[in-house]
């Protein structure tokens, strides 16, 4: 199963979740929320994208810390931005292209004590800080933002994370923000780099019918894609130029509530099922946008490393069958480099989501034999 020419082979990962020693909205609520030293990628950046490179990798996704960047309204770190150049020369002294992520959930604390996504003028802080960046740091990809459709009920809708609200009306307007800030940033940034490749990353999962011949099952599943994966695709397809998603979630949808019912043959070691087949729905789904698409996250938990190897082959044979079906699919990116904190799930630090083993203690980074047959996938540029 031969791969395009040129084909994106790279990991993700986010700021909060591996730098270390940031402050922010997180970090200020301290718990179970507070990422600490992380993995202290700010300071072993280096090692991390050798260790990217022995696997072969042409490219990687990070993101910047807003909250770095601008850790006051209006001041911006110059000793900051001169650290993500290195990183990003970094990066392309080793062949790996960047794909830079300009928003990950995190905040500035300036920036929550003025009312976060709820403050009318939060679009003209949110592309103030875009436009400092973009004309700082000569970068290609730009992923302007991380799943919002995760982001904004997570804090909104469910009040799981911060700001921990439950209001369906906050809900709505902080969508409207993000998908303003984000059409605003595409325009700043292509004014800025006309050549600039611009896009965001949007978690979409693989809704599908438990009975494809009940119709009640078959609209519940329909509205679900409608209102989850497709709403905000809809409201920026005019300004994307790549269309970037993350995959980990197969939803089986039965007419009764919870309305999702998987049968979850086989879990990963945070429950969730893996269903590698629906990849390639999902990426048939994508194809309307008529833009080039990335996998810009696929992975999973698994700490014994006893699934991954299996998990990366089978999700990319329905990438390969997609391709070979005319969908124009241009990269692969798997999360994560590094296990890293995972957002107060299990503590934090219980999921391992790396190709490369982290022991906290003492920062050693340990290659997993699955990095091993990613490492030869990347280097064949085929299964």
């Amino acid at each position: 199963m031969i791969f395009p020419k040129n084909f994106y082979w790279g990991t993700s990962t986010s700021a909060y979740q591996v730098e270390g020693g940031i402050k922010n909205d997180w970090s200020a609520i301290g718990g179970k929320y507070n990422a600490g030293k992380a993995c202290d990628h700010y300071n072993k950046y280096e090692q991390d994208f050798d260790l990217a490179k022995n696997m072969n990798n042409n490219a990687h996704r990070f993101s910047i810390e807003w909250a770095r960047i601008e850790p006051e309204q209006g001041k911006f770190d110059k000793k900051e931005i001169e650290h993500y150049k290195k990183v990003i020369d970094s990066l392309k002294k080793r062949g790996l292209e960047p794909f830079v992520t300009l928003y990950h959930w995190t905040l500035p604390n300036w920036f929550v004590e003025k009312g976060g996504w709820l403050n009318k003028e939060s679009v003209k802080y949110f592309t103030r800080y875009v436009e400092f960046v973009v004309k700082n740091l000569d970068v290609k990809f730009w992923v302007v933002l991380n799943e919002p459709n995760v982001y904004a009920p997570k804090c909104f809708l469910t009040g799981e994370w911060p700001p921990f609200k439950k209001s369906i009306f906050k809900y709505l307007k902080v969508s409207n923000r993000l998908s303003d800030s984000y059409k605003k940033s595409y325009k700043i940034i292509h004014k800025i780099n006309p050549k600039a490749i611009v896009g965001i990353s949007q978690l979409t999962n693989y809704f599908e019918p438990a009975h494809k011949w009940f119709l009640p099952e078959v609209l519940i599943a329909k509205i679900f894609w409608l209102i989850y994966n497709d709403y905000f695709c809809y409201k920026i397809k005019k300004h994307i130029d790549y269309f970037g998603f993350s995959y980990y979630f197969h939803d089986r949808i039965v007419w009764y509530p919870p309305f999702r019912k998987n049968l979850n043959k086989e879990v990963t070691d945070l429950g969730w099922e893996i269903y590698p087949k629906g990849i390639y729905f999902v990426l048939k789904n994508v194809k309307k946008y008529k833009k080039p698409i990335y996998i810009t996250e696929n992975g999973l938990a698994d700490a014994k490393d006893s699934r991954r190897k299996d998990f990366i082959i089978n999700h990319l044979k329905h990438v390969n069958k997609a391709i070979e079906d005319g969908i124009d699919v241009r990269g692969y990116f798997h999360w994560s480099l590094l296990d890293n904190y995972e957002w107060a799930r299990d503590g934090g630090y219980g999921p391992r989501f790396g190709l490369i083993e982290m022991n906290y203690k003492t920062m050693e980074r340990i290659p997993r034999d699955s990095s091993l047959i990613y490492a030869k996938i990347c280097k064949n540029n085929s299964l």
